[in-house]
Formats: structure tokens, sequence, C-alpha cells
């Protein structure tokens, strides 16, 4: 077998090996994220991630710490966990 046969016949293989393996095979995966909560009361002022009531238009805009309105993600299950100077941290809007 000539050199030109075998670089044809390993790159053939190559094809089909491939080919059996699918394209999903050599896709990038992330890490799985995390679950997260909307989690009310516990952003300190314009650190808030968004919905932070009248005035304001999204993530950055709360006007004082542990705004009720406004919310942070945090991780599936610590919202009512967290303590603030005003109570815990709510899965609603606190009023």
């Amino acid at each position: 077998m000539t050199r030109r046969s075998q670089t044809v016949a390993l790159a053939s293989s190559m094809a089909a090996a491939l080919s059996l393996l699918g394209a999903n095979a050599f896709a990038q995966t992330s890490p799985a994220q995390p679950a997260m909560d909307k989690c009310y009361g516990v952003a300190l002022k314009g650190k808030n991630d968004c919905a932070a009531g009248p005035g304001t238009t999204c993530a950055g805009t709360s006007k004082v710490d542990y705004q009720g309105n406004a919310w942070k993600y945090v991780a599936q299950g610590t919202c009512t966990t967290i303590k603030t100077p005003k109570g815990t941290g709510s899965l609603t809007p606190i009023t």
C-alpha cells in the first residue's frame, strides 16, 4: 500500500468514526447552572437584579438597601433563610 493509499484509508476511517459519534459528541457543554429563585428584600441599594418598583427600570435601580419590591437571584431554597436588618428574604414582593 502506498503512502497516499494509507492516508486516504486513514481519513476514511476517521470520517466513518466521526459520523458514528455524531456532531454532538464534540459540542462543548457547560457545567449545570444551579436553580435560582428571585428573592425580594435582600438586595443592597443599586445591587438588585431587576424589578425595583415604580420609578425604576431594572437591574441596579433599587433606591435603598433591602427594598421590599427589589429582587436578587439567590440559590434555590435559600431565600427565606437570608437574614437582613428588616427581616428575612421573601419569594414575593414585600410591602
